[in-house]
């Protein structure tokens, strides 16, 4: 692809999020998450297959079905207020459609089914940047308006996410598709709380980008996609073993990694809000996640799979550059939690 236009293309994928992020117009925000599907498409098709294009076909389909009811519900407000923001006065059918729209957006179940499918159809760094940088504009306008939305869809949306994301995760042996659920259930987690306190789902959503952001940068070096893969950590990268068996343990949320303090933080709010059952309940499945990240990190570290010449090691040498960036990124992954008065 012709370096300026990538360029053009990182850039509308860069400032779409922002947009939405700064704007107060409704219209305004929408424009930005369509600069954002828009520029996200050419980089899925690029070296194109038969997969990609399916991938690619797929996204654009349910963000356009998307796009298309939070664009009715935007005119359905302004048609009643009269004005390009939610208001107290908004009637409840729009803001259900909203959060409709933004749970497709975001692959909240029940309306997940795409992400997975996507997500292992595209390459690791677009996968990447679908599983992070995607979901900051659709959260932000979430929190915006959290206090108008209904607290028991946002609770039931968040029990179906983390369920369907534990149990579905459990299943799979491609690398894409694992953190594709991982993403369905830290939305989850996310969701559950910000009719409580938003802040905590902006800052477990940070963390949950701390996280997976060094986790593909390992994928993508060593080209990693599936569990046999990476199977042969052991003889080709033995230093990187450590390095992903923390991150994964860390995203599982195992204390005392970084990954444990936003499980923490809403477990304690919503216990605070009298929320015995669904902290409970989400306590469970966070177990579940654990589980299959630690039969991940078995797979890859403590298992000798049959080979040709046990005598033989071979250590493939990476550049430089990528664990220049793998190694601020690998503390902020794992060694946060001391700093969760601070965050808190």
């Amino acid at each position: 692809m012709n370096p300026i236009t990538l360029l053009i293309i990182y850039f509308t994928i860069l400032m779409g999020p922002m947009i939405t992020m700064l704007a107060s117009n409704l219209f305004i925000m929408w424009i930005g998450l369509e600069m954002n599907l828009l520029a996200l498409i050419p980089l899925m098709i690029h070296n194109s297959n038969p997969r990609s294009t399916e991938a690619a076909t797929k996204y654009f389909l349910t963000q356009a079905t998307a796009s298309m009811i939070l664009l009715l519900s935007i005119i359905m407000n302004f048609k009643q207020l009269g004005l390009w923001t939610f208001q107290p006065e908004t009637h409840n059918l729009i803001m259900t459609m909203t959060f409709i729209s933004l749970a497709i957006k975001l692959g909240l179940a029940p309306f997940h089914s795409w992400l997975p499918e996507v997500t292992q159809g595209i390459k690791l760094k677009v996968a990447l940047i679908l599983l992070t940088w995607q979901k900051v504009a659709p959260l932000s306008i979430l929190a915006q308006f959290y206090e108008l939305l209904n607290p028991k869809m946002l609770i039931l949306s968040a029990i179906i996410s983390v369920l369907i994301g534990a149990w579905n995760g459990l299943n799979q042996t491609q690398v894409r598709k694992i953190m594709a659920y991982s993403s369905i259930t830290h939305m989850g987690w996310m969701i559950s709380i910000l009719s409580y306190n938003p802040s905590l789902t902006m800052l477990n959503l940070l963390i949950y980008i701390l996280m997976t952001i060094p986790m593909f940068l390992i994928f993508h070096a060593h080209s990693f996609t599936s569990i046999t893969s990476m199977s042969l950590m052991w003889n080709k990268m033995p230093m990187a073993l450590p390095m992903i068996s923390l991150i994964l343990l860390s995203t599982g949320g195992l204390p005392p990694l970084t990954g444990f303090l936003p499980k923490w933080a809403i477990i304690t709010e919503l216990l605070k809000n009298n929320n015995l059952i669904l902290a409970t309940l989400m306590a469970m499945t966070a177990l579940i996640n654990l589980f299959f990240y630690t039969r991940l990190i078995y797979s890859t570290s403590l298992t000798t799979f049959p080979t040709n010449n046990n005598s033989k090691m071979y250590i493939q040498h990476n550049n430089t550059k990528t664990n220049n960036i793998l190694s601020p990124l690998m503390i902020l992954s794992t060694m946060m939690l001391p700093l969760s008065p601070l965050l808190l």
